[in-house]
């Protein structure tokens, strides 16, 4: 639930700077009602849309293990699923919002929903791993697509300021909900039907919104001029990670295939460089780089990508642990996860608000890590005791019901704090594709390390040690970040969630 709520920055900045998302998610079902019936229809034709992929991202960690037993592979193998998913979402996230207002929010969200439709039924119908790893990264494709888009739509058709504060807060509930149920519906479906449904169970659901929203939503305006998207940029910098993270996640083999994986490194660099140059150079670039000049930006893109190694990888990991090393089915595991989505919520509701009065977004942020080395700490402790269900429900506590709350709220609004108004898309877009990115090199980085120093257990030591590392890492980040905040004389603010 955290990515959606983070992605209503790239176009609302006037909402998500108050996190106005926060108060109203959990109650969408009354805001329904007295709007009228045809905003009524658009708005859940969007939020269909962004529930299916908010649903794509956690159904398939509990389907790990048995995709793993169909194909005979290993946990270095199966996290490209995940690792190719989020980086093709984060790297052309930007370039899906871009688009939807040169070519038009309703073009672009049909496009994207034909991409995930029809790549949802090619991963679902694989035979083999390289063809459901083929689907999965375009999947992302159609995600990134399908986001911005379905939100632009909605900020459009609700224009009136009130109206939209609740017709957001139903949009980020819907992708809340698909993101939290997906580990118990995963679970439930990997358990009693198979791994191939978590992919399948999205194409009548898909085809059914395309047809609606071919019919009922609003034609795209033709008068609106926008400056050319820069999409060289963005396959770019997509093309330049996937191949840092293939020399990332290949370099224990480096002195057997030295072509392939050091040629994968250069190349990355290379790639990289150009996207740089291309940035700096263009007329109309992807990002103006003139942004990275805000301190507290710098910083919260640093704990953003932090944040997604560390967040991705616990889910990774807990559903390895959960059913390999414990012995939980798939359904089991997931029925055990589900109290913290609920947690989030409740927390989000009712006590990030007291919180968010007493504390600047660089404190809260300190305080959501500070959750997050205890979450990682006790899952380590599991580990040398034998996996204990209290501690490792403590540890997932923590973590994906507490820490995660507060530290995207607080990066988020940190992020944005010294931007201009004006910047809030473009800076709310660079750690929205920060997280994503940090996930996919995260999980390419824990593998390389795990194959580096092996462990008896499907989930071992090094995991939840490399987990501490980002989080006592970003710790000093943050305390630095307030000291030097603090010298330099500038009043610190407080969170405005009302």
């Amino acid at each position: 639930m955290f990515f959606y709520d983070f992605l209503i920055l790239l176009y609302v900045p006037n909402v998500s700077y108050y996190f106005h998302t926060c108060t109203v998610k959990t109650n969408f079902a009354g805001n329904l009602y007295g709007m009228e019936t045809k905003k009524n229809l658009i708005l859940i034709l969007a939020s269909v849309g962004t529930f299916v992929e908010a649903l794509d991202i956690a159904i398939i960690n509990l389907t790990i293990p048995s995709i793993q037993e169909q194909f005979n592979i290993g946990a270095e193998t199966v996290q490209w699923l995940q690792t190719l998913y989020v980086l093709f979402f984060g790297g052309f996230l930007i370039i899906g919002g871009k688009l939807s207002d040169q070519i038009g929010r309703k073009k672009m969200f049909l496009i994207g929903s034909v991409i995930f439709m029809l790549t949802s039924l090619g991963a679902g119908l694989s035979a083999d791993f390289r063809t459901l790893a083929i689907f999965r990264a375009l999947q992302g494709l159609g995600a990134a697509f399908i986001m911005p888009s379905a939100l632009s739509i909605v900020t459009h058709t609700f224009t009136e300021m009130q109206e939209r504060n609740r017709a957001v807060g139903i949009f980020s509930s819907f992708a809340a909900i698909g993101s939290g149920s997906g580990l118990s519906l995963g679970g439930i479906i990997s358990t009693y039907l198979s791994w191939h449904w978590v992919f399948l169970i999205n194409v009548p659901v898909l085809l059914i919104t395309i047809i609606f929203a071919f019919k009922y939503l609003p034609l795209d305006d033709s008068g609106e001029q926008t400056a050319k998207t820069d999409v060289l940029s963005g396959i770019l910098l997509v093309a330049g990670l996937l191949s840092l993270t293939y020399g990332t996640h290949e370099f224990i083999h480096i002195t057997e295939q030295p072509l392939p994986v050091g040629g994968s490194l250069l190349v990355s660099v290379l790639l990289l460089s150009a996207m740089v140059f291309r940035l700096r150079h263009s007329e109309q670039p992807l990002i103006d780089l003139r942004i990275l000049k805000h301190w507290s930006l710098n910083v919260s893109n640093i704990a953003f990508f932090a944040l997604g190694a560390f967040f991705i990888g616990f889910l990774f990991l807990i559903s390895l642990m959960l059913q390999k090393d414990m012995g939980y089915t798939a359904a089991a595991s997931g029925l055990l996860l589900v109290p913290f989505s609920i947690m989030s919520a409740l927390l989000a509701k009712f006590v990030l608000p007291l919180v968010s009065k007493r504390l600047n977004s660089g404190q809260m942020g300190l305080m959501g890590w500070s959750f997050m080395l205890t979450g990682s700490v006790l899952l380590l402790l599991s580990v040398h005791f034998n996996y204990p269900l209290t501690i490792v429900l403590m540890g997932a506590a923590c973590i994906s019901g507490i820490g995660m709350t507060f530290c995207f709220t607080a990066l988020s609004v940190l992020g944005i704090r010294d931007v201009e108004p004006t910047h809030y898309g473009v800076a709310s877009g660079m750690g929205s594709t920060s997280y994503f990115l940090g996930a996919g090199l995260g999980l390419s980085l824990m593998s390389l390390l795990n194959q580096i120093f092996p462990s008896d257990n499907a989930v071992g030591d090094l995991n939840f040690i490399i987990l501490m590392l980002y989080a006592i890492s970003i710790i000093i980040l943050l305390t630095y970040f307030a000291f030097r905040h603090s010298k330099s004389g500038k009043p610190a603010v407080a969170v405005s969630l009302d």
